[in-house]
Parts: C-alpha cells; sequence; structure tokens
C-alpha cells in the first residue's frame, strides 16, 4: 500500500515537472532572467530625449484621464505602454508611424533603439536594496510569415524574443500562456491581462512589455503611528482611511512650498528610485500651472532639503485596467487601429492593423515601501476581420515613482478614495 501511495506521488511529481517544463518551453525566454539588449551608441543626451518623450506621454495621458475619469483613481506605466508601442512603431510606415511618434514623441531610430536599450537595461540592474524588472515578448502566428528584420531589431534593442503560437487554432490556450508569462513577471500581481474573447483566429502577433518594482522607504513609517484619519473626496465628503504619520526627527525631505502646490520626495532605499507627490494647495480646484515636461523639471529644481515637522500619506492599494484604442486614436493616433494601417515593417504586406491595446497595473502603499506592477499587450491582427512643514495628504493627489538620476517616470496615477 504504501509503495503504491509513493508511486503515484513519484508519477505526480514527474507529472508537474513536464508541465512545468513544456510551459518554460513555450515562453520566449525566463520570466525571471529578461535577456539584455544592446545599448551601443548610447549616450547620456539621448537616454535624456528617451526619458522625455516617455514622460510627456505620461502628462498628456495624465491630463486626458483626470478629464474623463474625474471620480475613479488612476494608476497606469507610462514607461510599459511607451516601450509595448515602440516595439510596434518599429514596423510602423507612413501615416501610421507619423501619428504613433507624434503621440509618443519618439526621436528618431538612431536615437530611440541604443538609449531605450539603455533605459532597459538600467532598469534590469540587479540591486540588492529593492526589486526592478521590466520585460519584453512577441507573440507570433506559428505559420505567419514576418519580416526577419523586424524580429531581430526588436529583440537587439528591446530584449524582445519572439516565441510561435498557434492563435488560429488554440486560440485561448494561446491567450492563456501569454497571460501566465505576465504574471511570472509581476510576480503575481498582473493577472489575466488579455480578457478571453481579445485574442481572435485573425490575431498574429501579440507584443507585450511587463514592469514591476518593490522598494521600501528610506525611512519607513511605523505602524503604530498609522491610524483612522479623514481623507476629503470632496468638499462635502470625507471617509475614514489609515492614514500613515512619521516625526521625521533626524531626516531631511527633498521638498518644496510654494503658492499653489506641495512637492514631496520620498526615497526608496538604494537612493535610486523615489516617489515624487504633489499635492495642490487648492484642494478641489484646478492648479493654474499645468503639468508638463518642463513645469515638473522647473518645479524640480526648487526643491530643497528641509525638516519636516510631520508626514501624512494614506495607505492604499488598487489596481486599474484600460482598454486604449479609444485613449491612443483620440490623443492622435487612428490610424494605427482602421483598415488604413501600414505595419508593412512587420511583415513587408498591409495586412496588419492594431486590433487592441491594454494596460492593467497594481499599487501598493503601506508603511514599509511601495509595490508596483504593471503590463500592456499590443494585439496587431488581419485587417479582414477588424505652513509648518507638515505635509498631510489628506485629499486628492497625484504621485509618480521615478528614477532619481534621469527623472525617466516608471509609474504614475493620482489618488481620489484611497479606501477602494
Amino acid at each position: 500500500m504504501d509503495k503504491k501511495i509513493i508511486t503515484i506521488g513519484i508519477l505526480l511529481i514527474l507529472v508537474g515537472a513536464v508541465v512545468g517544463t513544456i510551459g518554460l518551453i513555450m515562453f520566449p525566454y525566463n520570466p525571471y532572467e529578461p535577456p539584455a539588449a544592446d545599448d551601443t551608441g548610447a549616450t547620456q543626451e539621448g537616454i535624456q530625449e528617451v526619458v522625455d518623450a516617455n514622460n510627456e506621454f505620461a502628462f498628456n495621458l495624465l491630463s486626458k484621464y483626470m478629464d474623463e475619469k474625474k471620480e475613479e483613481n488612476i494608476f497606469f506605466s507610462p514607461y510599459s505602454i511607451s516601450t509595448a508601442l515602440a516595439m510596434t512603431y518599429e514596423g510602423a510606415r507612413g501615416q501610421t508611424a507619423e501619428e504613433m511618434q507624434s503621440v509618443f514623441h519618439f526621436p528618431e531610430y538612431e536615437v530611440l533603439r541604443p538609449n531605450s536599450a539603455a533605459i532597459y537595461n538600467n532598469i534590469n540592474t540587479e540591486n540588492k536594496d529593492f526589486e526592478l524588472m521590466t520585460g519584453n515578448a512577441l507573440w507570433a502566428q506559428k505559420d505567419y510569415t514576418f519580416l526577419e528584420d523586424y524580429f531581430n531589431t526588436v529583440e537587439k534593442y528591446y530584449g524582445g524574443k519572439a516565441v510561435n503560437l498557434d492563435f488560429v487554432q488554440e486560440t485561448e490556450e494561446s491567450r492563456q500562456i501569454i497571460n501566465s508569462f505576465i504574471e511570472e513577471q509581476t510576480r503575481d500581481k498582473i493577472k489575466d491581462l488579455i480578457p478571453p474573447g481579445v485574442i481572435k483566429p485573425i490575431t498574429r502577433l501579440v507584443l507585450t512589455n511587463a514592469i514591476y518594482f518593490k522598494g521600501t522607504w528610506e525611512w519607513e513609517f511605523d505602524k503604530r503611528d498609522t491610524s483612522d484619519q479623514d481623507f476629503y473626496i470632496t468638499e462635502d465628503q470625507s471617509i475614514k482611511v489609515p492614514m500613515m504619520h512619521m516625526d521625521p526627527e533626524k531626516a531631511t525631505f527633498n521638498y518644496l512650498d510654494n503658492d499653489e502646490l506641495q512637492l514631496l520626495e520620498l526615497p526608496y532605499k538604494g537612493d535610486k528610485l523615489s516617489m515624487l507627490i504633489l499635492l495642490p494647495k487648492e484642494s478641489f480646484g484646478e492648479m493654474q500651472t499645468p503639468l508638463t515636461v518642463e513645469n515638473l523639471v522647473e518645479l524640480k529644481s526648487q526643491m530643497t532639503e528641509t525638516k519636516l515637522s510631520g508626514i501624512y500619506l494614506p495607505k492604499f492599494e488598487f489596481d486599474a485596467k484600460y482598454f486604449m484604442v479609444k485613449d491612443l486614436s483620440e490623443m492622435g493616433m487612428p490610424t494605427a487601429f482602421s483598415m488604413g494601417a501600414d505595419l508593412s515593417g512587420m511583415d513587408g504586406t498591409d495586412y496588419l492593423f492594431i486590433q487592441q491595446v491594454i494596460h492593467q497595473a497594481y499599487v501598493k502603499v503601506d508603511e514599509k515601501g511601495t509595490e508596483a506592477a504593471a503590463a500592456t499587450a499590443v494585439i496587431v491582427g488581419l485587417k479582414s476581420a477588424m505652513q509648518d512643514n507638515i505635509f498631510r495628504a489628506d485629499h486628492p493627489f497625484i504621485f509618480m515613482i521615478q528614477d532619481k538620476e534621469t527623472g525617466n517616470i516608471l509609474f504614475m496615477g493620482k489618488v481620489i478614495d484611497p479606501s477602494k
């Protein structure tokens, strides 16, 4: 009896190992070990140009969502979206490419490619103080002919290795494989990125980016100082939320307090990444100064190391999902989603168009630090179908997670209701 049980157990282990191996074979690479990209020719000026392009798109999208989603929490990774669309842009031509360049502010290819690679490699540089990783992948219909040069370019400069799937005969299985890979890359924080029915038998290529971050504050909040306090959703409506509190006796913070806002930088351990929090003085009115790349640079230049007598920040955790065809069309690139799309740089034909762009993001901020993840999928198919220095964030605020050295915005959001 005991021998029989042992034998069954061994068989189950073997079956599990085989299934796991099959899953890895279908993945383009180990999800925890993204391949390096070729950043030969990258320069500090070029990196800054790509960072500025990403940040310009970030503020444009945030502005759009703030106008349209006034009562919703907002969170997204401009880096993830820009990177997934940059890989797509490599295959765009004509008006399709011009519109994509306009929306994402991509520089010339000779600048975009090596400097995007340098940013990607920098994100994936191992650091003992925090986790930060990004990875790209291409999922191609197994019997469809793509241009070798296109796949080579994406792999060389974006680390985007390709793997073959069968969207025609194994549509649902293919979707599950892609979603499983994204889950692995984001430590299970982004689940079911591509919902059922989005991938269709006409799908020929799916491009994905995932980014994951987990870091602890340089100066952590003490959980014993967290208490339920008021957070004002509107002038007349408040809710009780867990509000973290810190009286930083020894630390100083990069800080600005002007007539319009308070701007606070909370660093993470490792002194590479930080969170910027923009808290308007006029709680529910419009800021006179628009949020742009230039204005953020100016505001940051005015920040000084300041001793704060208190910091209050709500704990929050939420996720968001965006189906972006309408958003990106309205921002200026409708052609890519139409029968007039030109993605001939992918396959040498005019058969392809973008079916859908999906972005999903997750963030958790607590006393210890921050965990954030995001993923983007671009689905390409055949056209044939179609005062005291007290910082109290007790009302809506904008936040972003940046690379301190370059200013590259990796994640961005607005908290309207931290209880949701």
